[in-house]
């Protein structure tokens, strides 16, 4: 969207360009602050300054409004296309996929929208130049609760492209709602993984001058160029403070507060790693990062469903998504337990050809339906228990076992064996 015909020759007549220092004076106020570039969130009658303070404001232009130009833009440096291209240094691609981290503020509304190329996403961290060659790449500009399993998908098919091409590592900027989801697919989906694949994300978009972006990328780019392991992690803050920071496996990762910096945690596990300013501290043997093809095994069955079991569900309503389903996920209560109205459900949908995989809605602990009447009774029906792994990493894991195998019996086994640290029978008393 571009200035209305008013707007821009006000503009025009006082020569101010982006990048200027202006006072703008509107509506019987007066601001001062550098004019931003008016991009497609923008109302028409209305301009963006930074203030002195680093936040953006709109400021709609009404009738008798005045700019004036105190200051001329400073002089442009090269395109920034060019700038990241640092030969001899290790390569990292970075594939944007959207988000908040690569996110606008709606002027007109106050609303985020996705909407930074990945390019700009690496040219606004001024500590990311120079340490490495990156190499941006903007595969989708989505919110994550839009991203789903063909956006998975085409993401796997992407990393393991880059990777196969010469990168060392990826970075993947990524929304912070679904990011765990993503992650467990890739951790599944990227087979023969001997590099670090890394989704970031933020809690505050990038124009803020309280974003948490630049350094949550800094963090993960430390990873890649100190870490010397191989997998799919997640890394944010791991604290308020702005220096530390947590690497989390890929299946072991969930969202746990709405906006804190520090909103994840690795569940039933310690995260893989701290970073600090000290450096990098693992908590857990890993592998080590190695060169080698990875190939993208990205089918996944998209009739799963995940439940929650609740007090009073009703079979009736929820029978016609049994039949309709490959998979069925429930996270149980306590240790997975379902009321027994729901037993009868379990058993039609196993002897129809079904997998029923039950975890725990407690997070912490693991499922164990040996130990009450209730439990025994699902067992008998055909359900199988995912130890301690998160709901969603068993639902993500579900899809991709059963569109990888060849029978319910065959991905149920895959369900019970552990393929990328999903779950295990090890306890932290501190986690």
């Amino acid at each position: 969207m571009s200035y209305s015909e008013e707007l821009s020759k006000a503009l025009s007549a006082a020569g101010a360009a982006e990048g200027a220092l202006v006072e703008v004076s509107s509506n019987g106020r007066t601001h001062r602050g550098v004019l931003m570039p008016h991009h497609e969130f923008s109302s028409p009658d209305a301009v963006v300054l930074k203030l002195g303070s680093g936040y953006n404001i709109g400021v709609r232009m009404a009738e008798g409004s005045s700019i004036r130009v105190e200051s001329p833009p400073p002089e442009r440096r090269p395109a920034r296309a060019e700038a990241h291209r640092s030969e001899g240094l290790p390569r990292i691609a970075i594939i944007g996929t959207g988000g908040t981290i690569a996110s606008y503020v709606d002027y007109r509304t106050g609303a985020v929208h996705p909407a930074m190329t990945a390019e700009e996403l690496v040219s606004a961290v001024p500590e990311l130049r120079g340490a490495a060659d990156l190499r941006a790449r903007a595969l989708f500009s989505v919110f994550s609760e839009n991203m789903g399993v063909r956006h998975w998908q085409i993401l796997a098919e992407a990393v393991a492209e880059e990777l196969n091409a010469g990168a060392d590592a990826a970075i993947i900027p990524h929304g912070t709602d679904t990011m765990g989801y993503t992650a467990a697919a890739l951790s599944f989906m990227l087979e023969g993984l001997g590099k670090p694949v890394v989704l970031v994300g933020a809690q505050r978009s990038s124009d803020r001058p309280s974003s948490d972006a630049p350094s949550n990328l800094s963090a993960a780019l430390r990873l890649c160029l100190e870490g010397g392991r191989a997998g799919v992690f997640v890394v944010m803050h791991d604290g308020l403070s702005d220096d530390s920071f947590a690497a989390h496996a890929g299946t072991r990762v969930r969202k746990m507060h709405t906006s804190r910096r520090d909103a994840f945690r690795s569940v039933n596990a310690k995260p893989v790693a701290r970073i600090g300013a000290d450096g990098i501290s693992f908590s857990c043997p890993g592998s080590p990062a190695h060169g080698g093809r990875v190939s993208a095994r990205c089918a996944m069955e998209e009739r799963t469903v995940l439940l929650q079991y609740y007090p009073g569900m009703d079979p009736a309503v929820f029978g016609p998504v049994f039949e309709g389903s490959r998979g069925i996920v429930i996270a149980g209560s306590g240790l997975g337990h379902v009321g027994e109205a729901m037993v009868p459900l379990i058993k039609k949908a196993r002897e129809n050809g079904s997998v029923v995989a039950i975890a725990s809605q407690c997070l912490g602990g693991s499922t164990n339906l040996n130990v009450y009447s209730t439990g025994r009774d699902m067992l008998s029906a055909g359900a199988i228990p995912v130890g301690d792994m998160l709901p969603e990493t068993a639902y993500v894991k579900l899809m991709w076992a059963l569109a990888n195998s060849g029978s319910a019996e065959e991905a149920e086994r895959i369900m019970a064996a552990p393929l990328a640290s999903e779950s295990g029978d090890r306890r932290e008393t501190d986690v």
